[in-house]
C-alpha cells in the first residue's frame, strides 16, 4: 500500500501534545490499570462513551479485580451487562479472567502477543492494554485510527480490507514510542477521530492539529476519504413477541447455549407476523389478547420487525419460567430487543 510513513512519524508528537492538553476526562483514565483498561475496551466496541460509563462503574463495583470476574456466576455477570448488548463480550471476559488465574497469576500479562491468546482479546483491544496500561510500543487500530490515517496521508485503500489495517499497524508501530507517551498516542488518535477526524463526510478539520501536515485537508479531499466498499445489506425477519401474563407474573424463555443471544431471557416469540385470529388460535384459554405497538431492533447482520401481544391466560404455559417486575429487573437478563414489551412489566 502506497502511502507516506513519515507522515505518521511528524504527527505522533503532535497528537500527544493535543491529548494531554484536550484529552476527555474518562473514569479509566483517572486508574489505567490493565483490569480497567480491558474492560472499558471491552465495553466501548460498537458502544457509545457516554452509554458505557454507567456500566463501568457498575461493573468494577460489583466485580473490582480478575478474580472477581473469573469467579463470577455467569447469570450475574449477564445481568451486569444488560442493555450493553453482544453479549459474547461478556462471556469471554469471564474466560479469559480465569485464564488470567491460572496462567498468569491473576495478572494480564503485558505483552501483546500473549494478551492475544486470551478469549475476546485482538489486535486492538492487545495493543490498548499493552501501551495504556504498559506503556509498550503497541499501536490500537480501530475505524477511528485508520480514518485519521487515511486522511493524514491522502491514501485512497479500502479500510475494510485487511491488509490497510495490517499496514497502517506496521507503520505505526515503526514510530511508536514508550511508556507514558504510548498510552497517550494511543488515546490521543482514537480521541482525535471521535471528536475532530469525524466520519461521514463531517471532519473539524480548523480545529484538527494535524491540519498543517494532513494530505486530505491540503488537497480538499477531506470529506471523501476514507475509501471503503459497500457493506453488505442487513437480512429483516419479521418475528411475533408474545407477552404472557398471568396476574405479576409474566412469562420468559431461556434462549439456545448457541446463536444469536445465547443463553440470554427473552419474551417468548416466533418468526413471522402472526394476527389476532392466529395468536387466539395458539393460546384458545386466553383472557384477553391485545395487540401492542411495533418495534424494531438492529442487530450487526440482522434486523428485527416485531409486532407484540399482550396475552393474558389463567395460567402460564409450564415450558416458560414465570417472573414478575422485579425479578426481571434484579436476576434475569433480557436483551433491549424486548425492551419495548418489557415497559408492561415495570
Amino acid at each position: 500500500m502506497d502511502f507516506d510513513r513519515s507522515l505518521l512519524g511528524a504527527a505522533a508528537p503532535l497528537i500527544i501534545a493535543h491529548y494531554r492538553r484536550c484529552g476527555r476526562m474518562l473514569p479509566w483514565r483517572d486508574s489505567p490499570t490493565p483490569y480497567h483498561v480491558w474492560v472499558s475496551e471491552i465495553m466501548l466496541q460498537q458502544t457509545r462513551i457516554e452509554a458505557v460509563i454507567p456500566y463501568y462503574y457498575r461493573f468494577l463495583a460489583a466485580l473490582p479485580t480478575v478474580a472477581d470476574l473469573a469467579a463470577v456466576e455467569e447469570e450475574d455477570l449477564l445481568k451486569l451487562w444488560q442493555g450493553l448488548g453482544y453479549y459474547s463480550r461478556a462471556r469471554n471476559l469471564k474466560k479469559a479472567a480465569q485464564i488470567i488465574m491460572n496462567e498468569f497469576g491473576g495478572e494480564l500479562p503485558a505483552d501483546a502477543a500473549l494478551l492475544r491468546k486470551l478469549p475476546g482479546v485482538g489486535d486492538y483491544t492487545a495493543g490498548a492494554i499493552a501501551s495504556i496500561a504498559y506503556g509498550k510500543p503497541e499501536p490500537a487500530v480501530d475505524g477511528n485510527v485508520l480514518r485519521v490515517a487515511m486522511r493524514l496521508t491522502g491514501c485512497e485503500a479500502d479500510v475494510l480490507q485487511p491488509q490497510t489495517k495490517k499496514a497502517v499497524t506496521d507503520a505505526l508501530r515503526a514510530v511508536y514510542p514508550v511508556g507514558a507517551d504510548a498510552g497517550a498516542l494511543t488515546q490521543g488518535i482514537m480521541e482525535l477521530g471521535e471528536t475532530v477526524c469525524l466520519p461521514n463526510g463531517a471532519p473539524l478539520c480548523p480545529g484538527c492539529p494535524l491540519a498543517p501536515l494532513c494530505v486530505a485537508n491540503q488537497t480538499g479531499r477531506a470529506e471523501q476519504l476514507p475509501n471503503r466498499s459497500a457493506k453488505k445489506a442487513r437480512r429483516i425477519e419479521n418475528r411475533t413477541v408474545f407477552y404472557l401474563c398471568c396476574g405479576e407474573a409474566v412469562a420468559l424463555n431461556k434462549r439456545p447455549p448457541k446463536g444469536l443471544l445465547a443463553d440470554l431471557w427473552e419474551l417468548p416469540n416466533v418468526p413471522g407476523t402472526l394476527t389476532e385470529a392466529q395468536v387466539r388460535a395458539r393460546y384458545p384459554d386466553a383472557f384477553a389478547v391485545e395487540p401492542l405497538p411495533e418495534a424494531k431492533h438492529i442487530f450487526t447482520h440482522v434486523e428485527w420487525h416485531m409486532t407484540g401481544w399482550r396475552v393474558t391466560l389463567p395460567a402460564l404455559p409450564p415450558a416458560f419460567t414465570p417472573a414478575n417486575a422485579a425479578e426481571i429487573r434484579e436476576r434475569y437478563a433480557v436483551p433491549n430487543a424486548f425492551r419495548a414489551y418489557l415497559t408492561n412489566a415495570e
